[in-house]
């Protein structure tokens, strides 16, 4: 008995006070009584944390080390309380719970497909009796201008315009293209240019560009029959940034031809790359003809015109 006396004559003012409130079916002081009391465990923990250290400053320890000490067993008795207030488990499964929410809504915001044109895209309906026409398909290979082309075409004539086009853009993609599609962000597209602008900036044309020097410069290889430097030449001279009409561009490719294939044709004159392959196939076969006849059969004894003597 009178060891408990003892104890609680070296108690601080601070420590009997904490004791006692703690304990006490209300801690709040007549002051606080307008009070709300807090309804979250993080608002329990500040208030109670607030309150408690507003004592340890108003009451006067004899030394700091009181004090240090007075501190040290009211935040402990805080803890303690705290824990009263909220078990250890529940506060866990309230964190376990909303981490899984986040988790699990990320996961399902990763795997929903949205569309990217915006409401107002969306909302536009297809005239009455339509029907979707076939469309060629693009894989994000080749010409992705031709592929606008002929799908802007399909659609005219399938009597659908302007901003209707995004809708069914979708339809005329595959592979990487239609990769490309899915992926684009929620909403981001506002209208058909916008979209068509964002194909061209993913699919940009890598083909070089052939300037009027490079296709006057091209010529004839040596083994290389005319038809086929024709269609070469043909295929190149559609990269030339330059326009020529088809008068010009004969011109410029007899000029690139072997000798005798440029004198004659030159002097015939053809109207049309048609009307040049086969005038220059066949100057060149009658040329293969004639190299013919003038070969000699090395097997052929020369000088000798008679019959041979026994």
């Amino acid at each position: 008995m009178s060891k408990k006396l003892k104890e609680s004559s070296q108690m601080s003012p601070l420590a009997e006070y904490v004791e006692k409130n703690l304990h006490s079916p209300s801690y709040a002081s007549e002051s606080d009584a307008n009070i709300s009391p807090p309804t979250s465990p993080r608002s329990v923990s500040s208030y109670s944390f607030t309150t408690n250290v507003a004592l340890v400053m108003v009451i006067n320890a004899a030394t700091i080390e009181e004090q240090l000490a007075d501190l040290t067993r009211a935040i402990e008795g805080l803890v303690k309380h705290v824990q009263e207030l909220i078990p250890v488990d529940q506060l866990k499964e309230f964190i376990k719970g909303t981490t899984r929410g986040k988790i699990e809504g990320s996961s399902r915001s990763s795997f929903t497909y949205s569309k990217p044109y915006t409401p107002r895209i969306d909302s536009l309906k297809m005239p009455i009796g339509y029907q979707p026409p076939k469309f060629q398909q693009f894989d994000g290979k080749g010409n992705p201008k031709q592929h606008v082309a002929h799908f802007v075409e399909t659609c005219n004539n399938a009597g659908t315009y302007g901003d209707h086009l995004v809708k069914q853009f979708v339809r005329s993609l595959k592979g990487n293209a239609f990769d490309w599609y899915t992926d684009l962000e929620a909403d981001s597209i506002n209208g058909w240019e916008h979209l068509e602008q964002e194909f061209f900036n993913r699919f940009y044309n890598t083909r070089r560009t052939i300037s009027m020097v490079e296709l006057t410069n091209s010529r004839q290889w040596k083994e290389e029959p005319v038809v086929d430097y024709i269609n070469r030449w043909r295929n190149l001279s559609l990269n030339c940034k330059d326009r020529l009409s088809e008068a010009s561009a004969i011109e410029i490719c007899i000029q690139g031809m072997h000798w005798e294939l440029c004198y004659n044709l030159q002097a015939i004159k053809p109207k049309t790359f048609e009307e040049l392959a086969t005038r220059a196939h066949g100057i060149e076969m009658s040329f293969n003809c004639k190299e013919d006849e003038y070969s000699v059969d090395p097997n052929d004894d020369d000088g000798d015109d008679g019959d041979a003597t026994p």
